[in-house]
């Protein structure tokens, strides 16, 4: 692959990511506020985001490390939250496995729920891509939400509570993720994966250790999966 076919694929993905950066800034200034108020120095409560990486988890390690929780309970809770994270994987360790080692680190830290749906639509939608162009891709978009995300947080962090409360950024995080969501709902098994989950979500969002978020991704995948066999078998009569 040429090198401007590698920097058309890296621009790409940068562009094809822009129109949902606007969403991940209100969550990363959050992620900052909450850091500032739990008392955390700036080294701690930006150095998260470039550690952690996870808008969800970040939060709430935050706020239990405020409440003084044992490490084992913020580890844990952080790692429950991301669990969706190694079905992310799992999904494009077909497109990536004949990459490097280093490659593949590089792309599991940068990896979003961004960076994975707009990737996966892309690899799906150009089957003919190469390993080199697919990369590109995935990393033009992950990067720079790595850099809006890490930014964010910083003016977060900074800003503290200046910003008022009237705002109510918070409820650009849903809209964020419904925007990702939405276009891929195009048959009988994406619907009902998505009423399922999200239904279970709701549901199930008092639960200790944010457990409902991972039972409704468990649930909308077994709807979605029973559907789309149910689908096959019929059609196959």
């Amino acid at each position: 692959m040429s090198d401007i076919e590698t920097r058309r694929a890296f621009s790409d993905g940068i562009r094809i990511m822009l129109p949902l950066l606007p969403g991940a800034v209100p969550f990363g200034m959050i992620a900052g506020v909450v850091a500032s108020d739990a008392g955390l120095d700036a080294l701690a409560g930006i150095g998260q985001s470039v550690v952690i990486f996870a808008g969800a988890a970040q939060l709430a390690s935050t706020q239990l490390i405020a409440d003084v929780a044992s490490a084992l309970v913020v580890i844990f809770t952080g790692l429950i939250i991301n669990l969706r994270f190694a079905m992310y994987s799992a999904a494009l360790a077909p497109h990536f496995a004949a990459l490097p080692r280093g490659r593949r680190w590089l792309a599991a830290y940068l990896m979003t729920d961004q960076a994975y749906a707009l990737s996966a639509m892309r690899y799906a939608s150009e089957p003919g891509m190469t390993l080199s162009s697919k990369f590109a891709y995935y990393m033009g978009g992950a990067s720079v939400m790595w850099i809006v995300w890490v930014g964010a947080t910083a003016a977060g962090y900074f800003l503290g509570n200046r910003v008022p409360p009237s705002w109510s950024l918070d409820f650009f995080i849903p809209l964020s993720f419904l925007a990702l969501v939405v276009p891929n709902i195009r048959d009988r098994a994406n619907a009902s994966a998505a009423l399922t989950g999200g239904t279970v979500a709701v549901a199930g969002w008092s639960l200790p250790f944010n457990m409902g978020l991972f039972l409704a991704a468990l649930t909308g995948i077994a709807a979605g999966y029973l559907v789309e066999r149910f689908t096959s078998a019929r059609e196959r009569k």
